[in-house]
């Protein structure tokens, strides 16, 4: 791809794709451009509204109250918390309260038991990831590089679906163990913020990754951190904050045309609901609901 001219290129089966080099010449975001004798990079992915759509929180939540972990209240609070999520972006305040709540929830539940929750956490994830960004990662493995998983999520979670996805790993949060049960402490920092980027930074050191010569990912201004650590920033989808800081230090965007009317439609559906009181719809299980249908156009700007 270096030296090639900005153009459209086609993915087999997949949408078009407009690139649009940066003036260095590289190749966009997952091409596989040479490093040009670099250490060994890597490319990190955040994980809600930048890999998948939507929040993996909401799933991770339903799976929960059908296994009898949440409550009803519990479930059409996290409801709630996810549209606004989907409309707006995470903040500091709200993710913080949501941690403490999470944590508080978990104490004393069994691993065991949360552990099992993954094949239907998985089933409410797997149709809402992008098969765009799928791309991206593929080729960054092709070109040598391991790509990771950062999220705010359950450690467990991130590396469960890191697997599935065939991704060479997941960081989260983890939680402190006791006999085999939550305590409802969290063991290390919190991947959010500059967690991510501490995390990120201990296992460059684990790994021997050059973080100078890797790639991250992400949709929002909260993972500028975890942007800034790494040579190759890539906004996602960005938010209002992320995509002035993108447009003012240069840095790559990845937009989905039409994306943020779908999420609008769909987050106005799911309130509607929500404060309609239709409990029952969040409960039971959606039957022959199709998946998100993917984007028709991507394309790549400076």
């Amino acid at each position: 791809m270096l030296g090639r001219r900005p153009g459209r290129r086609r993915h087999p089966g997949g949408p078009e794709v407009l690139t649009q080099p940066p003036d260095s010449g590289s190749a966009p975001a997952g091409a596989g451009a040479d490093e040009g004798g670099a250490g060994r990079g890597a490319a990190f992915f955040d994980l809600d509204r930048t890999l998948m759509a939507g929040s993996s929180a909401f799933e991770f939540a339903r799976a929960s109250y059908r296994q009898g972990i949440l409550t009803r209240r519990q479930l059409a609070a996290g409801a709630w918390a996810n549209v606004k999520f989907r409309l707006q972006g995470s903040t500091d305040a709200g993710t913080d309260a949501v941690r403490a709540q999470i944590f508080d929830l978990m104490r004393d539940v069994p691993v065991r038991d949360v552990m099992r929750l993954g094949p239907e956490v998985l089933a409410g994830i797997l149709p809402r990831v992008y098969p765009q960004m799928l791309r991206v990662a593929y080729e960054h493995q092709d070109a040598g590089r391991p790509v990771y998983i950062v999220t705010a999520a359950a450690h467990e979670l991130a590396e469960v679906l890191a697997q599935v996805l065939t991704f060479d790993g997941g960081l989260g949060a983890r939680s402190e163990i006791a006999d085999g049960r939550y305590t409802g402490r969290p063991d290390g920092p919190f991947t959010y913020r500059e967690g991510k980027a501490e995390a990120i930074r201990a296992l460059a050191a684990r790994e021997g990754i050059d973080l100078a010569a890797s790639w991250a990912y992400s949709d929002s201004e909260s993972d500028l951190p975890m942007l800034r650590v790494v040579g190759h920033p890539v906004a996602v989808n960005p938010d209002a904050e992320l995509g002035r800081v993108a447009r003012e230090e240069g840095w790559q965007v990845l937009r989905f045309e039409r994306l943020g009317r779908r999420l609008a439609l769909a987050g106005t559906a799911v309130a509607a609901v929500a404060i309609g009181g239709a409990g029952s719809l969040m409960v039971g299980r959606r039957r022959g609901a199709p998946p998100a249908p993917p984007p028709s156009r991507v394309r790549w700007l400076r």
